[in-house]
């Protein structure tokens, strides 16, 4: 198996993207913690891996650096090191054209979807460096790369700042054998498409990506030598334009 003996912490573990990469980490063989606001999902979610003493959850909201700092202590003291960290904890809001956004809701988004990659990365960075060995995976989005109106202004900011914020962070750990990687998914059916403007179809469900589809692509990146980085990757819908 091929993450036997590592340990990895997952943001917004409790469903889509989070749980479906949480799957495949523990059939490599890896311990995982998942993590994410609501308990009951996450309580829900580590039923469903029913993966015994390799698995665990703790409740934490990334946005709040106090909870990220107890959630990492509580992942090391219960699973050991972390090997890999996945930020995939992110959010937007239903009314997110800029004539509807508030300073709040703007303030949400730049908390959740940046800071709190920047607070987890913070907090897991010196035990990576003590080892000379670790991998950060930012689940960011196409909207990282292509700003438009369909993520809304706060989102796209948000994004493309986590972007910035590997670029930078890859170029500085390089020389400690940690590697960065960014994956930029298209449209997923994960829970986030609740919050869109306009309901989504069933129809258009059906054309979009899977989450089990960018799990894969994280599983991908992270199985790799320790020689080899992936920087970023797009993976998209076939029906989805890239212009």
């Amino acid at each position: 198996m091929k993450l036997e003996g590592k340990t990895a912490l997952i943001t917004g573990g409790g469903s889509g993207i989070g749980l479906a990469t949480a799957r495949l980490f523990l059939e490599q063989g890896a311990r995982v913690a998942i993590s994410g606001r609501n308990p009951d999902r996450l309580k829900q979610a580590a039923d469903s891996l029913a993966a015994g003493d390799r698995l665990m959850y703790h409740p934490a909201d990334v946005a709040d650096v106090e909870q990220v700092r107890q959630l990492v202590k509580q992942v090391q003291s219960r699973l050991g090191d972390i090997h890999i960290l996945v930020n995939n904890a992110g959010i937007n809001v239903k009314n997110r054209a800029v004539r509807d956004l508030t300073p709040d809701s703007w303030r949400q988004q730049i908390d959740t979807n940046l800071n709190g990659a920047f607070y987890c990365v913070h907090e897991v960075l010196p035990g990576m460096l003590a080892r000379s060995e670790g991998i950060i995976v930012n689940i960011n989005s196409v909207s990282g790369l292509r700003s438009g109106p369909l993520g809304g202004i706060a989102y796209n900011a948000s994004k493309f700042g986590m972007r910035a914020m590997a670029i930078c962070l890859a170029e500085e750990v390089r020389d400690a054998g940690i590697r960065v990687s960014t994956i930029f998914p298209g449209e997923v059916d994960t829970p986030i498409l609740e919050n869109r403007p306009n309901p989504v179809s069933e129809e258009h469900r059906r054309r979009i990506l899977r989450s089990e589809d960018v799990a894969q692509a994280v599983l991908f990146v992270v199985t790799m030598p320790a020689h080899v980085s992936i920087p970023e990757l797009v993976i998209k819908p076939t029906s989805q334009a890239f212009i």
